[in-house]
């Protein structure tokens, strides 16, 4: 497909993480571009200031004129829009199909992985920002601090975040491959099949050219045994002293984090601290390290990165210190929706914050997450003092299953755990006003419309 013989470029669920980096991309490279969503959002109202024109709602006429609709797995078969553009035989191409387009003639690195995939990319992008790479990057976030950034830069680089949630990251063209690990995690999509997924996986590191290289953590099983069968050349990090870099030494603050790596085959350690906390983000930040040393970035900008990094919106933001009945609590927000990234996120919080008590509100995310995973959510969710459940974010699908936010409390509750039901705002403020004492940690957790509650929770207890 030649893009210069494209008029009109319109995108379904445009507002989506993973769909509006690439439309400011086509809109920077000065293509005319539209989309729709359900709801009116930053990143909606962000690209209409750019010159797309935003559909709220989906509507068949929406897509009347447009030479190539885009869409995600998370559009319907039944998507009036898509079924618009099938009708009238438009170019319908998954996201990842664009955004392989749009990698050709750049020197790109994916990031892919069931969990860190954003962070890691993110730190990827502020190194090579910092380096005055003029990297173009598309994330699935902010890159707190780089908001005044653009996506486009001018140089040869470009940085992604590949979705291997229904398979799509096969589309991309990368020469460097990241995975940061391999969990089960969108197995809906892969019928609940971990074969399945780690030949996946497998296929989208082998798509590699002969000169690239994949990057890969082999802490755990899964991703170690894909490293061992991968015929590309690869390199291996991690904590397991096997790895082509290992961290050692990890000591870690309420401020940053400090640690070692070690590049196995010389010996030769380096020193560095992150203003990250977490074990997990000391792994993403050696995918990055590792990425920027193939680029040939010198070490004292990957150190000042890693210093002053800003973090990610809703990975661990820390949104302030909020007052409850006159106590002081520090509030942050976490994108979290599976057991292991909330379980990163609850043993961050408390290595930074030692035998301080911990309160989380809660919105599952999607049924089929729910009842797969549900024991390992209990099991995570049954370390914290307080947990106020929200009722399922469905994003889109069918509750056939019958499982309800009720399910996750009556199973705390049954293992003893303070556990409680909050249908709306005003009943979480009730659990809050009861629970929540002087110094604690307040976490709003999920990958639903619980950013809403945060900044809600923010604005009431300032």
């Amino acid at each position: 497909m030649k893009l210069s013989n494209i008029k009109r470029i319109h995108f379904i669920g445009i507002g989506g993480v993973g769909m509006v980096g690439i439309a400011e991309m086509l809109i920077n490279q000065g293509f005319n571009v539209s989309g729709s969503d359900l709801v009116k959002n930053k990143n909606t109202s962000r690209l209409h200031s750019l010159g797309a024109k935003i559909f709220i709602g989906h509507n068949e006429k929406n897509v009347r004129d447009a030479d190539v609709v885009v869409f995600s797995s998370a559009v319907s078969q039944s998507n009036p829009e898509m079924k618009a553009a099938k009708s009238s035989n438009t170019t319908l191409i998954p996201r990842a199909e664009m955004l392989s387009s749009l990698m050709r003639g750049f020197q790109s690195i994916a990031v892919a992985g069931s969990h860190g995939k954003t962070t890691t990319t993110s730190l990827i992008a502020d190194i090579f920002i910092r380096a005055k790479l003029d990297p173009t990057f598309i994330i699935g976030g902010k890159i707190l601090g780089q908001e005044n950034k653009s996506i486009l830069g001018s140089s040869e680089y470009l940085i992604v975040e590949a979705d291997e949630s229904d398979a799509s990251f096969l589309h991309l063209n990368p020469e460097i491959s990241v995975v940061t690990n391999i969990d089960n995690d969108h197995l809906d999509f892969y019928a609940n099949d971990l074969e399945k997924l780690d030949s996946t996986f497998l296929q989208f590191l082998e798509n590699l050219p002969f000169y690239g290289n994949a990057i890969i953590c082999i802490d755990s099983d899964r991703s170690k045994a894909v490293y061992e069968k991968l015929s590309r050349p690869k390199i291996s990090y991690g904590f397991d002293k096997k790895a082509d870099y290992f961290i050692k030494e990890l000591k870690q603050n309420d401020v940053l984090q400090e640690f070692i790596i070690v590049k196995n085959s010389t010996g030769k350690e380096t020193s560095l601290k992150l203003a990250l906390a977490g074990r997990h983000n000391a792994l993403n930040a050696t995918a990055a390290f590792i990425v920027s040393q193939k680029a040939g970035i010198n070490i004292k900008i990957i150190k000042e990165s890693f210093m002053n990094f800003g973090g990610v919106s809703r990975r661990m933001e820390h949104k302030g210190e909020i007052i409850i009945n006159k106590n002081k609590v520090k509030l942050i927000d976490d994108y979290g929706h599976h057991p292991t990234e909330i379980k990163a996120t609850i043993d961050a919080v408390k290595a930074t914050n030692p035998n301080k008590k911990i309160s989380m509100i809660f919105q599952p995310h999607r049924f089929s997450r729910s009842i797969f995973l549900f024991d390992e959510f209990i099991e995570c969710l049954s370390e914290l003092d307080n947990v106020v459940i929200l009722d399922i974010y469905s994003a889109g699908e069918q509750n056939q299953e019958n499982i309800s936010a009720y399910s996750f409390v009556n199973a705390l509750v049954d293992k003893g755990k303070n556990a409680f039901f909050a249908k709306n705002l005003k009943q979480i403020c009730k659990h809050l006003d009861s629970i929540v004492g002087d110094k604690e940690i307040l976490i709003t957790q999920g990958a639903g419309n619980i950013v809403d509650i945060s900044n809600s929770i923010k604005a009431i207890y300032k």
